[in-house]
């Protein structure tokens, strides 16, 4: 520390190395929890479309707060209805997950050709393809839905639509399969998947800051008057010997957009009515709800209209009620000002 007399912390977390920018602005979901019971769906995807606080009474017993109303910052995730237009067979080897086939639904929506090419359902043998991915289905196996998004069903101003992938528990392979079989070409809502009152996991991208100085992105304090090269910077980057510059130095370089998952989000509301949480003039930059949309305890990463993946939390809590709380009141004051 040189001339210091008492230590000091370091500034800015190493638990997110590198911090550059994500590669997809959708977010990626890396594990997903093995489920017990019949085949279902683990995850959903909706919009972020702004944020607003609710007023409802506490019903974990565990909470020191129970029986008592709380008022508290919420996040509004429009969730359109996901279409199924495919399934994905993985199997997994000493090389890690690998594809072993694939199946589209023989009936898809025009607009998912502005983000894949579809084939040609005059050469597309739906029947005979699927008899030979059912073929490949052995124990061990992981299957994973295809989903589209439809942002044109709701504020976000634009038609193509992202692709992404769901894992399906529950069961055998063989449920596994029949029960994404049945349900190709079918629409999936939010509540088919995500029960009311649970806890969920939130995969998102940050908002980006860009090139940022160490003041901002690190939070270093900034030099005396008298520094002669400049105050926001830092004032000794390492030692002479050995002579290298280690990572855990404050440095510039890219702020947000950075890919971040936040545990144990609950799911306070399911609704379709989206005047319940529409204010005066719409969300500020982002519109009116139009569609199946969810209410979120705390933040979540990411702008708004950036799409936000939900999943079966991997760290479930045994304490945990499923429950649905009463919400006694849903702010809808005007985001216009006065």
């Amino acid at each position: 520390m040189g001339h210091r007399r008492q230590s000091a912390p370091r500034h800015g977390s190493l638990a997110y190395l590198p911090r550059k920018r994500a590669r997809y602005g959708k977010g990626r979901v890396r594990n997903w929890l093995d489920y017990e019971g019949k085949p279902k769906f683990l995850g959903f995807a909706g919009f972020k479309a702004g944020m607003t606080h609710i007023a409802y009474i506490e019903d974990q017993e565990t909470s020191p707060f129970f029986g008592k109303e709380l008022v508290k910052a919420v996040t509004i995730v429009e969730a359109p209805a996901l279409v199924l237009f495919g399934m994905k067979v993985y199997l997994r080897d000493e090389y890690g997950m690998n594809p072993v086939g694939e199946i589209l639904s023989p009936t898809l929506k025009p607009e998912l050709g502005r983000k894949i090419q579809l084939p040609n359902p005059e050469t597309y043998n739906f029947e005979e393809k699927l008899k030979e991915l059912e073929g490949k289905i052995v124990d061990g196996v992981e299957i994973r839905g295809l989903f589209h998004t439809q942002p044109y069903n709701t504020s976000v101003p634009r038609i193509k639509p992202d692709i992404i992938e769901i894992k399906v528990s529950g069961g055998k392979s063989k449920e596994q399969f029949e029960y994404v079989r049945d349900l190709l070409g079918q629409e999936l809502r939010v509540r088919d998947c995500i029960e009311e009152g649970s806890l969920i996991d939130s995969i998102s991208v940050s908002k980006g800051k860009g090139f940022q100085g160490a003041v901002k992105k690190f939070g270093i304090k900034l030099m005396s008057r008298k520094n002669r090269k400049g105050k926001r910077r830092v004032g000794c980057i390492g030692p002479w010997k050995p002579p290298k510059l280690l990572y855990t130095i404050a440095r510039s370089g890219q702020m947000g957009y950075h890919q971040r998952v936040e545990y144990h989000k609950r799911v306070v509301k399911i609704s379709e009515d989206g005047d319940e949480v529409n204010p005066k003039g719409g969300i500020i930059r982002y519109g009116l709800i139009k569609s199946d949309y969810l209410l979120l305890l705390g933040s979540v990463p990411g702008s708004k209209k950036r799409l936000i993946r939900l999943r079966e939390t991997m760290r479930p809590k045994a304490h945990h009620a499923v429950s649905v709380p009463e919400i006694t009141y849903i702010s809808k004051l005007s985001q216009q000002g006065k």
